[in-house]
């Protein structure tokens, strides 16, 4: 025992002995010999033991994780003064991964609307005949539409057709001027070029920039079937693989493929392919995004029936082009929750960069026109730009919870080594939306614990939860997170933030697992207990 502590307790033991007279006149003694005791314990501050429900505590050593990997906090929604139920490193500045989605897709239903919706403006020079025939360039104006998908992009094409047009006898110009952006190297984030979700953004995004392989087993013939959508000229056919030896089960039969790019070839694979896989698809990002518009919309003009003398070529809307009509999206609250239910990555890159485009532009006038100059286009949006915006709106919103050295949103999506926020900071954003008129849609956009989108895996043991917690995940190589709200039996709803930053953090799953089950039972054992203080972060 520290002789400080000895030295206390002789003092006191004159108080037992009942000479209170011999302890006041030592009081100075005890005070000296009380000081580093009391200093070491304000110091230490409460244990994992003592903040960390039991389960949770638990859960960490099975994962063979420290607490100072995880950050949570956790605090009622329907009690504005109430203290947080659970806190624990809630102030340390970590990376969240997907979790800054909430922040770009929360801001934008506050400063957009639910109902506000992406005009993708058409024009063309020249004339168009009786016969259906443009004597001239037609135009398409890109403003950032993150959900111009496959089927979008033929309707845009229909409506060309509906409109009486056949045959494009000039060109077909892509006007991409309302981003500005730095080159978009795909395989920085993590070498993985190929992947859907390192597409860059785009003012005139077309279907993501995605290649879809679908593979169709052909067991009497011994093969797989592969088609590509889109068609890819170079390749018109279909490509065959051979199948796996009969009964190999299915198993990661992606790893029993190996995707081969040579230059100037079309993505192909190499491998066998096992028959109990049943028909699948594996989408990649395109290997030539440059090219990737000028080679789709031909191919969907044609199976239209149109027809295009002149080329595909990026340029910027002549002076002499006249507005035709706006291709106008699906609300924005149906984007908001394909980026959330999916984590999309592009969505919500090109939803950051449309804030920027679109906050404090000048009025529209109705998707039918006739509207002011439509090809008119505001100061081109700048990735900069957007994270300034975005950051500025959650920390005037979220009442103190976001000072600058919280919360970096980098990207708006999440997909970055640079992201940070505290968890009291996103619990504080969640307590904030569900205040204000976005939360509706904002909650119906979130994964549903075990039912759907990144929530639904089955091997997560979600409990109480299942079905009433809305919760966006988040997971990168050594980041894993939940975020949203979360209902107890009694009724009440949580603001709910946790999240691993540890270099195994991939295996902390059962971690926030638990976390959100004692949210959602109520715990009252610990509800009373305080936050620890600030920790160093996990590295």
């Amino acid at each position: 025992m520290p002789v400080s502590v000895l030295r206390l307790a002789r003092v006191l033991s004159g108080w037992r002995r009942g000479r209170p007279g011999r302890l006041l006149g030592r009081w100075p003694a005890a005070f000296s010999a009380l000081l580093p005791v009391l200093g070491t314990a304000l110091l230490i501050g409460p244990g994992p033991a003592e903040a960390l429900p039991a389960e949770v505590r638990q859960a960490l050593r099975a994962a063979g994780l420290p607490p100072e990997a995880l950050a949570v906090e956790v605090r009622p929604l329907t009690q504005a003064e109430a203290p947080a139920r659970l806190a624990w490193r809630e102030t340390e500045s970590l990376n969240p991964a997907s979790l800054i989605k909430l922040f770009t897709t929360g801001v934008a239903l506050e400063q957009l609307g639910p109902s506000w919706t992406w005009r993708t403006p058409v024009a063309r020079t020249g004339r168009l005949d009786a016969e259906g025939v443009l004597h001239g360039d037609l135009v398409i104006q890109g403003r950032g539409d993150p959900s111009l998908v496959l089927e979008r992009v033929w309707l845009l094409l229909r409506e060309l057709r509906e409109r009486g047009l056949r045959e494009i006898r000039g060109d077909l110009l892509l006007d991409r001027r309302a981003f500005a952006l730095p080159p978009h190297d795909p395989a920085a984030f993590d070498g993985e070029a190929l992947r859907p979700y390192n597409v860059g953004p785009d003012a005139l995004l077309l279907n993501q920039q995605v290649l879809r392989l679908r593979l169709v087993p052909e067991p009497e013939a011994g093969r797989v079937r592969i088609s590509r959508e889109p068609p890819d000229e170079t390749a018109p056919g279909a490509d065959f693989l051979p199948l796996a030896a009969p009964g190999t089960p299915c198993g990661d039969w992606r790893a029993a493929l190996t995707p081969r790019l040579q230059p100037g070839q079309p993505l192909r694979l190499a491998g066998r392919y096992p028959a109990a896989c049943g028909e699948r698809i594996w989408a990649f990002a395109d290997s030539d995004p440059a090219r990737y518009a000028a080679r789709l919309l031909p191919l969907l003009w044609a199976e239209l029936g149109g027809r295009l003398h002149g080329r595909v070529r990026e340029a910027p809307a002549p002076a002499e082009a006249r507005w035709w009509f706006s291709f106008e999206s699906q609300p924005l609250a149906h984007v908001v929750r394909d980026i959330n239910k999916f984590s999309n990555n592009p969505m919500a890159r090109q939803l950051a960069l449309t804030l920027a485009l679109e906050v404090g532009a000048p009025p529209r006038g109705p998707a039918e026109g006739p509207e002011p100059d439509p090809l008119a286009l505001p100061p081109p949006a700048t990735p900069e730009a957007a994270r300034r915006l975005i950051e500025a709106w959650v920390r005037e919103r979220s009442a103190g919870a976001c000072p600058a050295e919280a919360l970096r949103v980098d990207n708006g999506a999440g997909l970055s080594r640079e992201g940070r926020s505290s968890m009291r900071c996103l619990a504080g954003w969640i307590a904030a939306l569900w205040s204000g008129p976005a939360m509706p849609e904002l909650l119906a956009s979130l994964p549903v614990a075990g039912l759907d989108g990144t929530a639904r895996r089955r091997d997560r043991d979600w409990g109480p939860a299942r079905g009433r917690a809305w919760l966006k995940t988040g997971s990168l190589r050594d980041s894993l997170g939940l975020a949203g709200v979360v209902q107890g039996r009694s009724g009440q709803r949580y603001a709910f933030a946790a999240l691993l930053n540890h270099a195994d953090a991939g295996k902390g799953r059962p971690v926030l697992d638990a976390l959100v089950r004692w949210t959602a039972e109520d715990a009252p054992e610990t509800a009373a207990r305080p936050a620890a203080p600030a920790r160093e972060a996990a590295r």
